[in-house]
């Protein structure tokens, strides 16, 4: 187990890398001048050509591509993300105070969603085919399909504008989070509904079962023993990249709903070219990704060690 583990490191590492590179690429090779991008929003004015000769110095990108990875890169081995360059200031304050109003926001989202769907999944697997079974899977299905933002403009055209329950834009008040979280928390919750509904049903149709019935062997001892750990490969599948893509998903509501956060810093940095900031954000998002993966991958030698064993 420990050298699967090692494995999925080493994988990750490359990943990661691999993240950098192209995100750097990507960058660099979008039209238009970065130099002139950065000056304008450093200066908000027209800039003369020396004034962005100057700029283009500043940031590192006179000596080409590979010398201005590399410039970034040295510094992020020693945990560094730089400076930024518009501002001069350093990233990393900039970004965790960015990330403290997304990380609430993604766990909240997380909450309803788990609040919703397991309790919903649960209700529909007790009478499979009934009509509490066919709601759930309709209401999953309805769910899954609308989009994060037109369901945020829904909820804000409701609860907002028509009824004026809650506030629609800002991070001000507790309230200003129900509305982006019920948006992030709803999409979650159609997901993990479908799954963990057919992670049950599928757990109980196990052929091995009825033997076990027949043994004696109480239902709650099956349920526990193996319907449950059978049931909770793809649901921990899901979740993780449920979790995973909340931070993605956090991004783009924290935009319809005009709340700070990594959002607006990630819009704000790509329109000035601020190639530390959105390094900074993308590799974040690429590292959440990886974690999380990689704790699927724990969690799944945990639950059945024979997939570590196969791996070996």
């Amino acid at each position: 187990m420990t050298r699967g583990i090692l494995g999925l490191v080493l994988r990750a590492c490359v990943v990661l890398t691999g993240v950098a590179l192209a995100t750097f690429a990507l960058l660099w090779n979008a039209p238009g001048d970065p130099a002139l991008a950065i000056a304008l929003a450093r200066y908000d004015t027209v800039v003369p050509a020396d004034v962005i000769d100057r700029v283009r110095v500043e940031a590192g990108l006179d000596g080409g591509f590979w010398a201005a990875f590399k410039g970034w890169v040295g510094p992020l081995m020693a945990g560094d993300l730089g400076r930024s360059s518009v501002t001069g200031r350093a990233v990393w304050p900039e970004l965790a105070a960015a990330g403290s109003y997304t990380v609430p926001l993604a766990v909240a989202g997380l909450g309803i969603g788990l609040a919703i769907s397991v309790p919903l999944a649960v209700i529909a697997t007790r009478a499979p085919g009934g009509w509490t079974d066919r709601f759930a899977v309709a209401l999953a299905s309805l769910g899954a399909a609308v989009p994060a933002y037109w369901l945020g403009l829904l909820l804000i055209l409701l609860f907002a504008v028509h009824l004026g329950w809650l506030p629609a834009m800002g991070a001000r008040t507790r309230a200003h989070v129900i509305l982006p979280a019920l948006t992030l928390g709803l999409g979650v919750a159609a997901s993990l509904t479908r799954i963990i509904r057919s992670g049950i049903l599928e757990a109980r149709g196990q052929q091995f079962l009825p033997a076990l019935r027949r043994r004696g062997v109480s239902d709650r001892a099956i349920g526990r023993d193996h319907v449950v750990p059978h049931a909770a490969i793809p649901v921990v599948t899901v979740f993780g990249l449920e979790l995973a893509f909340l931070l993605e998903g956090t991004v783009m509501v924290e935009v319809i709903f005009g709340r700070p956060g990594l959002g607006s810093f990630l819009v704000a940095a790509i329109a000035a070219r601020d190639f530390p900031k959105v390094q900074a954000v993308v590799l974040l998002t690429a590292l959440v990704f990886v974690v999380v993966n990689l704790l699927v991958d724990v969690v799944y030698r945990l639950i059945d060690p024979r997939i570590g064993e196969r791996d070996a």
